[in-house]
């Protein structure tokens, strides 16, 4: 079988639903509008599935030029793809410490869902967030996503854990950038380098999962797996591993059929 793209996701909001796309633009951030919204509390932190799961059920969809929110019990909301303009916060990411720009009436609808006052915030484009430099170069950078520009899994790393579940589950668990078809499963876990048409990319670190990959996307709710039956093949130094990070070394459009090349093939 040819490895090829077979599925493309954009999260424009993080912890939000994702969109699954046909095609997406690479930026040096990852995918185009991928998290450069995020949700943050009255701190400044950010705030996920990991604290709050049912932030799955907000979904999310790019109609005319814009987000658009829906959630349980609220009306629709639509947020700017862009918001450069505006009052900026210290908003933090993990150990980063940085800037992003507030929309009050978006901060206002999402503290509705969350029962209390938070923000939703833009990531503008002379913030410069570096990726982790033990896996990076000088340059590297990457929006509100946890770590890296984009996220790679293959359909046989889901199929070969979805054999070993009680019952299967989804891919959007682990909410991938570029899924792919046509190869072994975790044959990810060694693709240091490929291109995707002519685009090149770098496969840095494998991905260490946590507790979002047990909400469930439908209905938020929260169960064992998979990180159970994962800790009993895929760990190593205390975590369990699932999808390879990945930062891209140009621009460009994929497409789901494209096809995906490894050195030497």
């Amino acid at each position: 079988m040819t490895l090829k793209i077979s599925r493309l996701y954009v999260h424009p909001v993080k912890g939000f639903a994702g969109i699954r796309v046909e095609s997406a633009d690479v930026t040096a951030r990852g995918f185009r509008n991928d998290r450069r919204w995020m949700v943050v509390d009255a701190d400044g932190m950010f705030v996920t599935q990991r604290e709050r799961p049912e932030m799955v059920l907000v979904r999310t969809a790019l109609v005319d030029g814009a987000i658009t929110l829906t959630a349980p019990n609220l009306p629709p909301f639509r947020l700017p793809l862009r918001h450069e303009a505006g009052p900026r916060r210290d908003v933090r990411v993990w150990r980063h410490q940085g800037r992003a720009v507030a929309h009050a009436e978006g901060s206002s609808w999402i503290s509705r869902f969350m029962g209390g006052p938070h923000e939703l915030v833009y990531m503008p484009d002379d913030e410069r967030r570096p990726v982790d430099p033990d896996y990076g170069r000088p340059g590297d950078i990457v929006s509100f996503a946890d770590g890296y520009p984009l996220l790679l899994i293959s359909e046989a790393s889901l199929d070969h854990l979805n054999a070993r579940l009680p019952a299967p589950i989804v891919m959007e668990r682990f909410r991938p950038s570029v899924v792919v078809e046509g190869c072994s499963p975790h044959a990810e876990d060694d693709w240091m380098s490929f291109t995707v048409g002519t685009l090149p990319f770098r496969g840095v670190k494998p991905c260490s999962r946590c507790v979002v990959t047990t909400v469930d996307p439908t209905t938020g709710a929260r169960g064992p797996e998979p990180l159970r039956t994962l800790a009993v093949y895929r760990s190593r130094d205390g975590k369990v591993w699932f999808g390879m990070n990945v930062i891209p070394d140009g621009t460009g459009a994929i497409r789901v059929g494209d096809a995906v090349s490894l050195p030497g093939t």
